[in-house]
This record gives structure tokens, C-alpha cells and sequence, in this order.
């Protein structure tokens, strides 16, 4: 029974390698969730001194490590500052490079604006300067193509339960083999557990304490649907609903978008706010009296909300995904005119 459960998680990074072109599946570790990834990757990367480049659209899960480590070991972080939909300059990477800067870290696409970020260019930057890449996959994995090799990725920190389908408490890292992290947990791994120090082969130096098998093997299924269904047909699917989204939105008296304009690349993700309705309240309503589920507020992502000039108020996201349908969209474009109509009386 115990070979039988290893089977399954060997089984799931093959799955996860295959879908991010990994040569070997042991260089991933699994982690609780994209979060604890991100803290794996920074805090076992970064040294005292350390320089490191990250963007204005990085969700807490990376802003908050980096800001720890520069209170506690003293590394220095700079922000490439993203336009009004995220999107950044290229030449800002390249000039924010310093002699001692050894990590840059970038957010795929953004959970506020779902912008998509030019990792594969960024990647070819920081490569001329040794510097390594660390890309948060929260909001791409399954649903932009994700290729380690090909875009030079040297970490990547995903979760199960988004675009990979699995269940919530999911997660991994992939780490490039010619990385040595410091282990962020310690403990039982179950091999060379007569040794004091925790072990150096993959993955176990990376996975102390038992492992959510039975949500791993979850995952294991998710992503072989997203595999079967592949992710170019996803990201179209997404793309084309949240086209739909923004047409919708876009006459209704008030309404501002974020992010991309119409037309131009994103994930499915399609923040607004309406002039004169609080985001919460709006929020509150679809749920309340439509039975629509959005998410409003700051979304754990302050500095993204600062390039979109909503600070002051935040905003709703409507999240499209793989089985919404164009029916979905069109009842929430509907009930957000309704709510502005009454408001408007």
C-alpha cells in the first residue's frame, strides 16, 4: 500500500512535467499551495546583500518574503513599476540590474488585472547577467502554456487548485537541478533517516513530513483532463468568455475596466468597479440576490491596485473559467446593469 501511494505521487509529477516540460519529474517538490512555493523558492535562495528585481503586480505571496528577508538579512529589492494594465518595459529590467543582483522574480499574470507578463524576454535578460528566474504561476499554470526549458525558467511555483483543477492544499516548485535551495522545512523524509542534516537528493530535501497523497492524487487527475483538453484550447476558451466579459461591461453607464483592453492577451480574470458603488457592496449584491461569486477588494495585491489608480477603493474580479459558459457571462453583464440602473433611479 505504500509503494502503491508513492506510485501515485511519482505519477503526478510526471503529469506535472509533462505540462511544463520538466526532464525530471524529482525536481519538483510539492508544497501546501502556491504560497509556501514562493517562500521555498525566496527565502531559500536569497543570501545577506542580496539584490533582487520584482514587478509591481507581484501578489503578497511574493512582496511580503522579499520584504521580511530585507528586514532580516538585509537584501535590497527593486520594483519594475507596471502602466496602468500591468504591463511593464523591458529595458527598466535590464536597467535595474546590479553587480550583487542574483533573483528576479516575476508574476506570470497578474490576479488583479490578468495581465501576461513577457517572461520568456525577461528570462533572456537576466540570463546574459547569471541572474536567476523565479516565475508565479498562480494565475498560468493550465491555462497559458508553461514551457521551463524553452522560457528559462529556473523555479517555478504553482498551485493545484486553480488552472490545474486539483484540490485546494496543493501545490508545488519546480527547481532548476543546478539549484541548491536551503531547505525551508526539516524533518522526517523517509530516506537517510539516520542522518542529522536533511537529505540532498530530490525530492526529499524539499519535502519533510507526509505528503496530501490523497490531494495529490487529485491533482494527479486535474491536470491529466488539462493535458487531454491541452492548454492552448484553455487559454482560447478563457480568452474568448472574457472577450465577451469586457464587451458587455463596457457600455453599462459607470463601468471601468482594468487590465488589457478588448482584443489584447490575457487570462480570464476581468476586474471593474462602478462609479459610485462600492466595490464590496456590488460584490455583495451579485451574491446576495444573483447568485454570481466574484471576489472583491485588494485581492492581496496593493502594488498592482497602485498601476490600475484604485488604491483608494479596490475593485470586483470576475474569475472565467474552463467550464464557465457564455450563458454565465451574460447574466453577469446583465445583473450588473440592473444593480446600476437601480442605482442610478
Amino acid at each position: 500500500m505504500a509503494v502503491r501511494a508513492s506510485r501515485v505521487l511519482f505519477d503526478t509529477r510526471k503529469q506535472l512535467s509533462k505540462l511544463f516540460n520538466i526532464k525530471n519529474p524529482n525536481d519538483i517538490a510539492f508544497a501546501s499551495n502556491t504560497t509556501m512555493a514562493l517562500n521555498m523558492a525566496i527565502k531559500g535562495w536569497l543570501k545577506p546583500g542580496d539584490h533582487v528585481i520584482a514587478t509591481t503586480v507581484e501578489h503578497n505571496s511574493v512582496r511580503r518574503p522579499l520584504f521580511y528577508l530585507e528586514q532580516k538579512i538585509g537584501i535590497q529589492v527593486t520594483y519594475i513599476e507596471g502602466d496602468e494594465s500591468g504591463n511593464i518595459n523591458l529595458d527598466d529590467v535590464a536597467k535595474a540590474i546590479q553587480p550583487n543582483t542574483t533573483l528576479a522574480v516575476v508574476n506570470h499574470s497578474s490576479n488583479l488585472l490578468g495581465t501576461i507578463m513577457p517572461v520568456a524576454e525577461i528570462a533572456e535578460i537576466t540570463r546574459k547577467h547569471g541572474i536567476k528566474l523565479l516565475v508565479d504561476a498562480a494565475q498560468s499554470a493550465g491555462i497559458i502554456p508553461v514551457d521551463v526549458r524553452a522560457m528559462g525558467i529556473h523555479m517555478l511555483a504553482f498551485p493545484g487548485h486553480k488552472g490545474l483543477l486539483g484540490p485546494q492544499g496543493t501545490g508545488g516548485l519546480y527547481i532548476d537541478p543546478e539549484l541548491d535551495l536551503e531547505p525551508l522545512l526539516h524533518g522526517g523524509t523517509g530516506s537517510q533517516s539516520e542522518a542529522k542534516e536533511q537529505p540532498k537528493v530530490r525530492p526529499d530535501r524539499y519535502e519533510a513530513g507526509t505528503q496530501n497523497t490523497p490531494g495529490l492524487a487529485g491533482l494527479k487527475i486535474g491536470v491529466q483532463h488539462v493535458l487531454n483538453e491541452t492548454v492552448q484550447h484553455i487559454h482560447q476558451k478563457e480568452w474568448s468568455l472574457a472577450q465577451r466579459l469586457i464587451e458587455g461591461l463596457q457600455p453599462i453607464e459607470g463601468v471601468k475596466l482594468l487590465g488589457p483592453k478588448a482584443e489584447q492577451p490575457r487570462t480570464g480574470i476581468v476586474a471593474f468597479n462602478v462609479e459610485g458603488i462600492d466595490p464590496s457592496e456590488l460584490s455583495f449584491i451579485l451574491d446576495q440576490h444573483y447568485h454570481i461569486a466574484v471576489r472583491a477588494g485588494f485581492h492581496c495585491s496593493p502594488l498592482a491596485h497602485a498601476c490600475a489608480g484604485t488604491t483608494d477603493t479596490g475593485a470586483v474580479r470576475a474569475s472565467v473559467g474552463i467550464y464557465s459558459t457564455e450563458s454565465d457571462i451574460d447574466a453577469l453583464t446583465l445583473a450588473v446593469k440592473e444593480i446600476v440602473e437601480q442605482y442610478r433611479g
